[in-house]
């Protein structure tokens, strides 16, 4: 996967080390760059000196064929606009942005774009929303056992119970963001457009379950 990192502070060249070590093809962009120099050697990815929202500058980083793009400066407004730039303008599917004000949070969440608040911050909340696999988690308890994971849903389940969902993907619905509010729904509530569905399931469940939920509904009886 070819992944674009805005901003090379201490979570850029954090994601950015974590992204690399794992195999993907990296490009990092910043305005300083000594700031470089954050990143451990060897390092084989991209490294590019310029705004992150300027085209030209996130072309020259691979940005006409990255999956992934991660806004992760010390700006919120730089953050949102890069973010916008490469879902709208270049139509990267997978985009997560840096935010200091969480206030701003429901805004850009109407946008379409997960947020990451600064406090507080780990790599791997970035790793889980640019490097979603069949069996990553945002939570999984000490045994290992059992994980909280969004859930990409298609959109053939809009207007399905939840109960129904369960009932077919072995996964519990534990809660859903909707237009960036909280809910905790029951076996009645009912999936709507734009659901952002995070759920708890067996890990050994996980990959089927996501899988059962991106195929299309299955026909009512």
């Amino acid at each position: 996967m070819r992944v674009v990192i805005m901003g090379c502070g201490r979570v850029g060249s954090s994601l950015a080390m974590s992204m690399s070590r794992r195999g993907h093809e990296v490009s990092i962009i910043d305005r300083d760059a000594a700031s470089f120099i954050r990143l451990d050697q060897p390092f084989d990815g991209a490294k590019v000196v310029g705004a992150g929202f300027d085209r030209d500058v996130l072309i020259k980083a691979g940005i006409e064929t990255a999956d992934a793009f991660a806004a992760v400066s010390s700006g919120d407004n730089s953050n949102i606009i890069a973010a916008r730039v490469a879902r709208e303008t270049f139509g990267v599917e997978r985009v997560v942005a840096r935010i200091y004000d969480a206030r701003r949070a429901e805004v850009y969440e109407r946008l379409g774009i997960p947020t990451v608040a600064t406090v507080p911050w780990t790599t791997e909340r970035f790793v889980s929303a640019l490097d979603e696999t069949a069996n990553t988690a945002e939570w999984r308890d000490p045994s290992g056992t059992l994980g909280v994971a969004r859930i990409d849903v298609d959109e053939s389940w809009i207007g399905t119970t939840v109960g129904r969902f369960q009932e077919h993907t072995g996964a519990r619905i534990a809660f859903i963001s909707r237009v960036g509010r909280v809910m905790l729904p029951d076996v009645k509530s009912v999936i709507q457009q734009d659901d952002q569905v995070y759920a708890a399931v067996l890990l050994d469940n996980l990959a089927n379950a996501r899988a059962l939920a991106a195929a299309p509904a299955p026909i009512r009886d």
